[in-house]
């Protein structure tokens, strides 16, 4: 586990990594910080797990949460008070790949003394640093690009402050959710072809999403590298590269959904991502299931927004096989 610590807290510019057993535990493990009283600021954009552990845990535990658009840096400094004691981000945010602008909401919680953590988990380390943009913490869900091949599940956090090091290292220890020695050996040897995986899942996720934005059955494609993403420019200024996630949304709902789905042949209905082969979600029936309809529409998924994890098949057979799928519904 030291071997892994040290690796990703090297990728991501930290001085301390922490590994844990799966990237919920080391969610987990963040929150372990607060104590009743605290207040948590969060972007309204973040993993359907996050938040159900922020509502259904963290609050009857005393610690109340002010939920904001992430988009808008104001937003966070509106939202503060002075019992805050984490701000939360997850850019790019999943599944309508939000970005959060990391230098302006550091700034705020520097001049409110609130600890910024940020999800690096879509990006990976190879497309973006949060820390040496401003942010405190650093967490990963491992399962995703860093291991790379869907067949281990993992977590970590990466700080530079020793101060928040030492309890999180401390938890880490107390509560024993860590991963294993195999589930280790597996992450590292997934480190050793990320930035190959990354360069290709990214010219994939480009061309797909190019060829999506110009199909006359999807409602809308959103992916950073259009220009037509509203945060385009900020992707550009602060990633070294748009990631390999595509969501798009279909007009006909989940009964068209569903159609789709069924009809693809190389695209596999699941709902991880950052694997090497390519995945369909589902959000509002899969990683977004557990909010309500009305707290779904409140952040923008709808009944057909479907999420691409592009992996690094050849792109002229992944497009092929979309087109095949929106024909079929």
């Amino acid at each position: 586990m030291t071997a892994l610590e040290e690796c990703l807290a090297a990728l991501e510019e930290a001085h301390f990594g922490l590994g844990f057993s799966s990237g919920m535990a080391a969610v987990d493990a963040v929150f372990s910080l607060l104590r009743p009283g605290d207040h948590v600021v969060s972007a309204e954009h973040i993993y359907g797990g996050t938040s159900r552990l922020l509502d259904e845990i963290c609050v009857p535990r005393g610690i109340s949460v002010t939920y904001v658009d992430g988009t808008r840096p104001q937003a966070f400094a509106a939202a503060i008070a002075t019992n805050t004691r984490l701000v939360w981000v997850e850019t790019p945010a999943n599944p309508l790949l939000q970005l959060v602008n990391m230098a302006a909401v550091a700034e705020v919680c520097r001049d409110a003394g609130a600890t910024l953590v940020a999800d690096n988990t879509f990006a990976s380390p190879f497309f973006q640093r949060p820390l040496t943009q401003g942010a405190d913490i650093v967490l990963h869900s491992t399962t995703k690009y860093i291991s790379g091949h869907s067949d281990v599940i993992g977590g970590a956090v990466l700080t530079n402050d020793p101060e928040l090091h030492k309890p999180l290292r401390f938890y880490q220890n107390a509560v024993g959710a860590v991963p294993g020695p195999w589930d280790c050996w597996l992450s590292l040897r997934g480190l050793k072809t990320l930035a190959l995986r990354m360069r290709q899942h990214e010219a994939n996720a480009q061309v797909i999403a190019e060829h999506l934005a110009e199909h006359p059955g999807i409602a809308s494609t959103i992916y950073p590298g259009l220009p037509t993403h509203p945060q385009h420019a900020l992707a550009r200024q602060q990633m070294d590269g748009f990631g390999g996630i595509v969501t798009f949304h279909l007009t006909g709902g989940t009964e068209q959904v569903k159609r789709f789905v069924g009809a693809l042949r190389l695209f596999i209905f699941a709902e991880s991502l950052g694997g090497v082969e390519s995945l369909v979600c589902h959000p509002a029936t899969m990683s977004h299931a557990t909010l309500t309809p009305e707290q779904r529409a409140a952040v923008g998924i709808q009944d057909g927004t479907v999420r691409l994890s592009v992996g690094i098949e050849d792109a002229h057979d992944l497009v092929e096989d979309l087109d095949r799928a929106l024909a079929a519904c």
